[in-house]
């Protein structure tokens, strides 16, 4: 079954044939659990936010669209938290106390495109005022940095909820329905 005969027709589409010879992959039981995991992980892993008294004046509509930009970000094979995830985590911060200029910096930008990104008109205007248009590449570091700390520790709160979840002795099913929503 590896070496199938791969007959390409001609609908008139200018595009390259598909060679003959090309091997054609299967996908493997580990990438099928790993597909699942990965939509798991948009959908059911905890949002993280940086510890504080203020952790609860996030807005909704900004944790109403966490999972939909961790969605995107998973179906551009991004390993990191999605910009809106990251301004989320940062947000309870910037009440604390004030901040260094890279970190608002990083801060303002991704207000920007979270209204870039979700079209909001007021919210646009003034960040167009404050932002940068784009970050210097020493601030790009921290932000990469922070965007995989979150993935990495969104994933593994992920994984510790489905361990300590055991099977129903009834039906073998995992128990995580009502936590799920």
């Amino acid at each position: 079954m590896e070496n199938l005969k791969v007959i390409q027709f001609d609908f008139g589409f200018e595009c390259e044939p598909i060679p003959a010879k090309e091997k054609v992959v299967k996908p493997t039981k580990k990438d099928k659990s790993d597909f699942v995991f990965d939509f798991m992980d948009c959908l059911a892993s905890p949002i993280i936010v940086f510890k504080s008294t203020w952790q609860d004046s996030i807005p909704k509509d900004i944790l109403g669209r966490i999972k939909l930009s961790r969605i995107m970000c998973s179906m551009t094979k991004e390993n990191m938290a999605s910009l809106t995830e990251t301004l989320a985590y940062i947000m309870p911060r910037t009440y604390e106390a004030p901040m260094p200029t890279e970190w608002v910096n990083i801060y303002t930008w991704l207000g920007l495109q979270y209204a870039i990104q979700f079209k909001k008109e007021e919210q646009l205007k003034a960040m167009t005022e404050i932002a940068p248009k784009e970050l210097s590449a020493y601030e790009k570091e921290p932000l990469k940095n922070l965007r995989i700390w979150i993935y990495e520790n969104r994933r593994k709160a992920l994984k510790d909820i489905l361990k300590k979840d055991r099977a129903s002795e009834f039906d073998g099913v995992l128990d995580i329905q009502g936590k799920l929503f």
